[in-house]
């Protein structure tokens, strides 16, 4: 039998309710339908952006 590769199942379940719960803040706020995409999209990539300002502002 091969051998099974779980890497990342705490921090893809800590990635997925982070993506959830800021699924739902931006949905909550959204005023029309355009603004409701655009939060989907927000949640997806906020801990990239999250990560990118983090390291600018350490200077790494």
């Amino acid at each position: 039998m091969g051998k099974m590769n779980n890497s990342g199942g705490v921090s893809g379940g800590v990635y997925g309710l982070a993506f959830i719960g800021a699924l739902v803040y931006y949905l909550q706020h959204a005023a029309n339908f355009k603004e409701g995409v655009f939060g989907f999209f927000k949640a997806l990539l906020w801990p990239a952006i999250l990560i990118y300002k983090v390291l600018q502002f350490l200077k790494m």
